[in-house]
């Protein structure tokens, strides 16, 4: 019987070629078991990456589209937080003030001018409402503070009403004033800052588009604010100062903040309807995603199961390597004989 050797160098080699082997291969096995895909795609697909690609562009589609959709929802959400204090207010100071023709009591008055106010200013704090760097109230023009403050309002306001000594006169050229279109020198030339055009549609699904189309420049917006500056040009003493005329001017402020109220509800309304839809959308991506990803796994993704068993097989072999080639290191000729 013939033996054929293998001399120690030769065997030294050997033996780091197949430890690199190995180790090439537990790499290879932990790396997929690790992403869930196979180390060798082209083999996966048999050479055809047309439906791969097809399937990863869809995915970064669907991403694309979700990311829009959660920006779309931040300013849908910012709105309706907006129109929520708004009506918030109008809602605390409407009635009082409407009552204000039948106080007996001058002070009531005062009072409630007083607090039309400051709530005026909380106004249009949230009609400046900022999110992301994006005021949600100025149209396409988000980087544009919509309002300005109400000290300029109320001074271009005195300047209107100027003269004017009954309540119903002074009450109509503030309406006026709010009403003006574009270049007639009022509330859209002078208080509203942001821009005429809305934000453009945004597509959010392959099939959906949201529509942001609240500004701070809306007529129900405008009529709340004409309440609120009737209330704070009485409170500034920009009125003549006898108690009929302030209580007058007070009621109808009043009736301007409720009537603009209840306009309000169907604002938010309409901006619930786009949340909606997001919302849907959202529901719709997610989904459409899900499925995009089981398709990318069935086609390239490996079996955890199979993975972990192959790694541990590679893990075994690996330590038996490791172990015979400390026992040759050790090997002498006295353990040779």
């Amino acid at each position: 019987m013939k033996y054929m050797s293998v001399g120690d160098m030769a065997q030294t080699y050997m033996m780091r070629n197949h430890n690199v082997q190995l180790k090439n291969t537990m790499t290879k096995l932990s790396n997929e078991l690790v992403t869930g895909v196979t180390s060798d795609v082209g083999a996966a697909v048999g050479g055809d990456f047309t439906a791969l690609a097809a399937i990863e562009r869809s995915i970064s589609r669907s991403a694309i589209f979700d990311q829009v959709a959660v920006e779309a929802n931040l300013v849908a959400s910012t709105q309706q937080s907006a129109l929520e204090v708004i009506q918030g207010h109008a809602e605390e100071i409407g009635n009082t003030l409407a009552a204000a023709t039948t106080a007996t009591s001058p002070a009531i008055v005062t009072s409630g001018t007083k607090d039309a106010e400051i709530r005026f200013e909380s106004t249009l704090d949230a009609l400046n409402s900022n999110v992301a760097g994006r005021y949600v109230m100025s149209g396409n023009t988000t980087d544009t503070r919509p309002v300005a403050d109400s000290t300029t309002i109320i001074t271009a306001l005195k300047a209107e009403i100027s003269g004017l000594t009954v309540p119903t006169d002074i009450a109509n050229a503030v309406d006026a004033w709010f009403d003006q279109p574009a270049g007639g020198g009022g509330f859209l030339d002078v208080a509203y800052l942001g821009s005429a055009t809305s934000l453009s549609p945004v597509q959010i699904s392959d099939t959906d588009q949201a529509q942001l189309s609240m500004t701070a420049a809306d007529n129900r917006i405008r009529d709340v604010l004409k309440g609120f500056a009737l209330a704070t040009l009485v409170a500034q003493d920009a009125v003549p100062n006898d108690d009929y005329t302030r209580a007058t001017i007070a009621g109808l402020a009043g009736t301007r903040i409720l009537t603009g109220s209840s306009e309000l509800t169907t604002a938010r309304a309409e901006i619930g309807t786009v949340e909606g839809i997001i919302e849907t959308a959202k529901t719709r991506n997610a989904a459409q995603l899900s499925a995009l990803e089981i398709s990318k796994k069935e086609m390239i993704g490996v079996d955890p199961y199979d993975g972990a068993t192959a790694l541990e097989a590679v893990q075994s072999q690996l330590e038996t390597l490791y172990t015979l080639t400390t026992r040759v290191a050790q090997l002498s000729l006295t353990d040779y004989m």
